[in-house]
């Protein structure tokens, strides 16, 4: 289990395409220092697996087949830069909130905006998964843990062409303090960029639940 608080962002060095997925490497300093072999890390959201390391340098980790299918990490080169986080330890400060580690989709960065010192980012989420998620509630984007700003169900943005800002669907706005802004790898993100999305788990958990109570009581009329 992982919180969302970024530790460092590290960088893709190496990339070997196996007929099973994809292996990386990536350095880091702090990240890459106390490592274990099979020891989970959050890499831009995805929980991946150590596979191999040299201490306060870089680690290694292999990508299944559907982790490139169902993320945007297949498609990152050498020089590329990623979110690390490790697991939370049992007796580690709960700074942000839970995040599994699973990728639930790909949204997309629609609008970035400078207000202050602080910034605006509002993605398009994918259809359908704009049912998990409240304003000012939680979602993890890229691995880092924010807080819902503004949620918009969608609509015609007008324009028609290729502009990702003219995209149907639902919309959501997150606050970014200069500190996230730096430190992670939302400063090299633009209009038209992946990010992983992995919404609130507490919230699925509830839909499971509505789900069994409603064909309960479905079944007794």
């Amino acid at each position: 289990m992982f919180t969302g608080i970024v530790e460092e962002t590290g960088e893709i060095v190496a990339r070997e395409r196996t007929e099973d997925g994809l292996r990386l490497r990536i350095a880091a300093d702090e990240v890459a220092t106390g490592l274990d072999h099979g020891q989970s890390v959050s890499v831009s959201g995805a929980c991946l697996t150590v596979e191999a390391f040299e201490e306060g340098a870089w680690f290694e980790v292999f990508l299944a087949a559907e982790t490139v299918e169902r993320t945007y990490l297949g498609d990152l080169v050498e020089g590329d830069l990623v979110n690390l986080e490790r697991a939370m330890p049992a007796d580690g400060r709960f700074d942000g909130h839970v995040v599994q580690g699973h990728v639930d989709a790909v949204a997309t960065v629609r609008e970035v905006e400078s207000v202050g010192e602080d910034w605006f980012f509002r993605f398009d989420l994918p259809a359908g998964y704009d049912r998990y998620v409240v304003e000012k509630g939680s979602i993890t984007l890229d691995g880092i843990s924010l807080t819902v700003a503004d949620l918009e169900a969608g609509g015609d943005a007008g324009g028609g062409g290729d502009d990702p800002r003219d995209r149907d669907g639902p919309t959501v706005t997150v606050a970014i303090i200069p500190t996230t802004y730096d430190l992670t790898t939302l400063s090299e993100k633009e209009p038209g960029d992946p990010v992983h999305l992995e919404v609130d788990v507490i919230a699925k958990y509830v839909e499971g639940l509505l789900e069994g109570y409603l064909e309960s009581v479905d079944a007794l009329e």
